[in-house]
């Protein structure tokens, strides 16, 4: 479904993507794992074919510099920063956007009904809450039917239960026989969600990985911050990555997802190579929501 041969992006001196290649097969679904920065919305927006790029990119076997236009018509699009107009309705938003891709009320229907939103068409916007404007943009990049669907830090905004509500509904589809493409800093979302997970830094794919080798256990997963001078911060990182854990940074301490029966590893990876931890903060467990029927 998705075809990427040495996909690299500058902005002036720095390389935002660099010389990244992966295939996504159709039915499946990738996850792309990494701190902020590292990459994941530029290399999006490369395969989506809005900015210019070297390298090549294919959707469905069609070349996205080409024929752009063809290649996203097979993409349903949802990205991290929502717009709807406040004051409108769930099912006015809905037909607006259906009149632009030229579909019917039918479809529109069908499509609210794919992401569990039937029932709430005469809801204002501005009232429902963040699950329910997500689905509803996952509604609205459902409305043409396309085989994939690519989705940028989906849930970044929401708290646990818009959190559950949006992976139900993504694990649907998957059963549906969509393919998915989303980035995520969230473990509970890749191992719920995902075949495979490219793991991302400074714009290049260090692992191109699974899940269950990302975290090799069926104890719930925790994410931990560590703090640390910020002239270890990168070498803490790298020395985590080295040792198999699942890191990312985010501007405040550095992020790490472990089983919450090994909380300790990290630290003691670190302390091998004698990067001292100044404190740690448990920030949650995550849990695999289930899928209602």
């Amino acid at each position: 479904m998705i075809r990427a041969t040495e996909i690299t992006r500058r902005f002036g001196r720095v390389e935002a993507v660099s010389a990244l290649s992966f295939e996504l097969e159709a039915g499946g679904s990738v996850a792309l794992w990494g701190s902020n920065g590292a990459g994941k919305t530029t290399l999006i927006r490369c395969l989506l074919g809005v900015i210019r790029h070297r390298g090549q990119a294919s959707i469905g076997g069609v070349d996205v510099r080409r024929h752009g236009r063809q290649a996203r018509a097979l993409v349903g699009y949802v990205p991290q920063e929502l717009a709807f107009h406040d004051d409108s309705r769930l099912g006015n938003a809905m037909m607006f956007f259906a009149r632009l891709r030229r579909v019917s009320r039918h479809r529109a229907a069908e499509s609210l009904d794919a992401v569990g939103l039937t029932g709430h068409e005469r809801k204002r916007v501005r009232d429902l809450s963040g699950g329910m404007k997500q689905r509803l943009a996952l509604a609205v990049a459902l409305l043409s039917n396309p085989p994939l669907i690519i989705l940028d830090e989906p849930t970044s905004n929401l708290d646990a239960g818009g959190r559950g509500e949006v992976v139900a509904t993504l694990r649907r589809l998957r059963a549906d026989g969509k393919t998915l493409l989303f980035a995520s800093h969230r473990p509970d979302e890749v191992i719920a969600l995902a075949d495979r997970v490219l793991v991302m830094e400074q714009g290049r794919l260090i692992r191109d990985t699974t899940p269950a080798e990302l975290w090799p256990t069926e104890k719930p997963v925790q994410v931990i911050r560590l703090y640390l001078t910020l002239a270890s911060e990168a070498e803490a990182a790298d020395a985590l990555r080295e040792a198999g854990h699942a890191v990312h940074l985010n501007g405040d301490g550095l992020c790490v997802a472990v089983p919450r029966d090994r909380k300790a590893e990290p630290i003691t990876a670190l302390a091998r190579r004698q990067i001292e931890v100044r404190d740690v903060e448990v920030l949650e467990d995550v849990q695999i929501p289930e899928v209602k029927q």
